[in-house]
């Protein structure tokens, strides 16, 4: 006679939307190639949707984020698997598009770098590790959970600690019965409904987080000061394609031609902020770096202190005194 199974020895249930069959593809594997493409394309449109829905929610989140940053504080992306991962990108995409500062956004992924390309076991499942990975977190802070299924252990901890020490706290999530919701300071529930492939939320619960994160860390970024209009005036040129755009984004700035931009920026030793106030003030290197400086690196504000360099005298005709 075979002994029973201990209570665990499948996993535990997880209770949410995304576990459930979808019957909209439930014949996914007997169609052609093309309709299969097309089931799962009609799937992730919906997803621009969902995250849409949750906008007033992402706003509060941003301001509250802006103002912690601006203090001094710091944001943490929490997530295993697949939200983790996304958590990684984003986080890793802001020091060379925005010239962020390490340390301002972080990404806690379980398992750590080995686990970003292999999947590691068991490490989502270890609540202890998601609170150590945020130890020095603090009230200053922002903590935002990424479970795409609203039960990993290793974010539950982490929002925890948070919780604890008083730092803001969000939940990015597509499970709107999702336990981890209790206590935090933004729930942000993406309603993506059953995968295409049930329990894949690598697919739309995905995409919503990658939609949300990015619209977060952009936003965020926009507030901070880190853009000029549209344009990505703090960029970070590292290679050639990067250093050309340097100059395209001072030419759609101003209006000026390539030459003056190349020349200007040579001029602010390829500062793009400053040759940008150079150009928008009239003002020399040293005066467009002085107004940023007072203006915390935020252009417009920049172009407004900005002291006008004074014209060179006309030199004095022959023979004059």
């Amino acid at each position: 006679m075979m002994s029973a199974p201990s209570d665990h020895r499948y996993g535990v249930v997880v209770d949410s939307p995304t576990e459930e069959r979808n019957e909209r593809t439930v014949h996914m594997d007997t169609v052609p190639t093309l309709e299969l493409l097309r089931l799962i394309n009609a799937e992730d449109r919906l997803v621009p949707d969902a995250v849409a829905s949750v906008l007033p929610e992402l706003s509060r989140l941003v301001d509250g984020a802006a103002e912690r940053v601006r203090a001094g504080g710091a944001i943490h992306y929490v997530g295993a698997g697949t939200s983790g991962r996304i958590g990684v990108i984003d986080a890793a995409e802001l020091l060379p598009t925005f010239n962020l500062e390490p340390g301002v956004v972080v990404a806690h992924h379980a398992g750590g770098e080995a686990a970003l390309v292999r999947a590691a076991e068991n490490v989502e499942d270890d609540a202890e590790a998601g609170a150590a990975d945020v130890a020095e977190v603090t009230a200053g802070d922002v903590v935002i959970g990424i479970a795409a299924s609203g039960r990993t252990p290793f974010v539950a901890g982490a929002l925890a600690h948070a919780r604890e020490v008083g730092a803001l706290t969000a939940l990015v999530t597509s499970n709107p019965r999702s336990a981890l919701r209790e206590g935090v300071d933004v729930e942000i529930i993406l309603d993506t409904g059953p995968e295409a492939l049930a329990g894949s939320t690598r697919m739309k619960s995905a995409t919503a987080q990658k939609l949300v994160l990015h619209t977060f860390s952009t936003a965020l970024m926009v507030r901070l000061g880190r853009t000029w209009s549209n344009l990505m005036v703090s960029m970070v040129a590292t290679n050639a394609k990067l250093r050309a755009r340097t100059v395209t984004i001072l030419h759609q700035a101003t209006g000026r031609s390539r030459e003056e931009c190349e020349s200007t920026l040579d001029l602010a030793d390829g500062d793009l902020k400053v040759a940008l106030v150079m150009l928008l003030a009239d003002v020399d290197a040293r005066a467009a770096g002085e107004a940023l400086a007072r203006a915390d690196g935020v252009v417009r504000v920049a172009v407004d202190v900005a002291t006008p360099t004074p014209a060179s005298p006309a030199p004095s005709p022959e023979g004059t005194h």
